[in-house]
């Protein structure tokens, strides 16, 4: 099996649009959620959202490309040019098909696909259609306009598994590099959620903390008041690399991908295991994978999106691999600045174990001011300020509805 690098990352998100504007806002504990601006909110049980902030699609992509794209895959376009001219690698030194693209998106165009039904309902149901209409919004244009826009000529898909949809991708493109099946690939993932159905439905399956009297407070994982996530949008890239290749170009190397894995709970559509077993063996096979102890990793960033009963099933899950009392472990929530990306969540999570790795500092989990009694006191949670501690090890955690549970971890070289 060949060794799998990370060598250029790239972001679009509610804390920044460029890796070094959400490290630093992510370390200084900033809140990335606001009133919804998307649409008028206020007939709406949930007004606020992470929304990305002054976007200008036009520096990555031009008027054609911003046209016939929805915002997800804009997302995906901005945030793989950056990734890629951070890896600095000569795609005319390769062969095209020696270079891929693997996504992940949950929802892929929603806001394309509300707008044209809702001018189909207002047109008196007169069938005129933008001709955009299908490649917009299906979930693989993502990917597959990367691929146009570079000249990526290798294997090309979205991975769809709901909020793991991005470590499923990341899982994916790591394994067809081991295999000698490609030299580079492009993985991440992207959403743009923010939308009257998504806010609707998720509020209605009472999924979304409702808390507008105080949005800024609203998502905090492990609170024993937290009463649901915060929607948010936007990207993340991450160029992946044999090793080999990657030395002999002389590349700049963030880390090694050394452990991913995935597990079903088989149990319930939106509920995760209480007991958290399968979230658990996930755990434990990506360990495995790397050929590490759980005590050797350093950092855990968590699914922990800060609902009532995924928070807990998930600590469930952490103490099996972990025990209640873990000496080197630090868990930190970035959720609670960046909202929840759903399949776009593992790739910003990703970015951050990345450059906690690089700099030696975990962000921190913000608004917890009455910690849910069943944490166990031995579980370090990183609260309110970031945390100076070297990190050898990175572990990311994300699940989605229909009980996929995806894992990655992160090894500093």
């Amino acid at each position: 099996m060949k060794r799998v690098v990370v060598t250029g990352i790239g972001v679009v998100s509610p804390l920044g649009n460029d890796v070094e504007t959400l490290w630093k806002n992510a370390v200084a504990g900033k809140n990335g959620v606001g009133p919804i601006t998307r649409f008028d909110a206020s007939k709406f049980k949930t007004q606020f959202a992470c929304e990305v902030k002054d976007f200008d699609p036009s520096i990555y992509l031009d008027r054609n490309e911003i046209k016939k794209t929805d915002l997800f895959t804009q997302y995906a376009l901005y945030a793989a040019a950056q990734a890629i001219a951070d890896s600095n690698f000569d795609s005319a030194a390769l062969s095209p098909y020696d270079i891929g693209v693997i996504w992940g998106s949950g929802q892929g165009g929603m806001e394309t696909l509300e707008i044209e039904i809702k001018d189909f309902v207002e047109n008196n149901y007169q069938p005129r259609f933008n001709p955009f209409l299908i490649p917009k919004f299906i979930a693989n244009m993502a990917p597959g306009m990367i691929a146009i826009k570079h000249g990526f000529r290798g294997m090309s898909f979205t991975t769809v598994s709901a909020c793991a949809s991005t470590n499923t991708a990341l899982m994916d493109a790591v394994n067809y590099i081991r295999l000698g099946k490609a030299k580079i690939m492009i993985s991440g993932g992207s959403e743009a959620p923010i939308t009257e159905a998504s806010i609707g439905g998720f509020t209605s399956m009472k999924a979304m903390s409702n808390l507008n009297e105080n949005p800024q407070g609203a998502c905090k994982p492990y609170d024993s008041t937290r009463n649901g996530f915060v929607i948010a949008e936007g990207g993340g890239a991450l160029v992946l690399e044999d090793y080999d290749h990657a030395i002999q170009r002389g590349a700049k190397i963030y880390c090694e991908v050394v452990g991913s894995s995935m597990t079903t709970d088989a149990y319930h559509m939106t509920s995760p295991l209480e007991n958290g077993e399968a979230a658990a063996h996930a755990m434990n096979l990506a360990l495995s994978e790397a050929g590490i102890q759980a005590a050797q990793i350093d950092y855990l960033n968590p699914h922990a999106t800060s609902t009532p009963v995924g928070d807990i099933c998930e600590m469930e899950a952490i103490r099996t691999v972990f025990g209640d009392n873990p000496q080197s472990l630090a868990i930190s929530a970035t959720k609670s600045m960046t909202g929840h990306l759903l399949g776009g969540a593992g790739a910003i999570e990703s970015i951050l174990c990345i450059k906690a790795i690089e700099n030696g500092m975990i962000p921190p989990t913000i608004n917890i001011e009455h910690l849910d009694e069943k944490i166990p006191a031995g579980i370090h949670i990183v609260r309110d300020k970031a945390l100076r501690k070297e990190v050898h090890y990175a572990m990311n955690n994300s699940f989605g509805f229909g009980g996929h549970n995806a894992i990655t971890i992160f090894k500093k070289i």
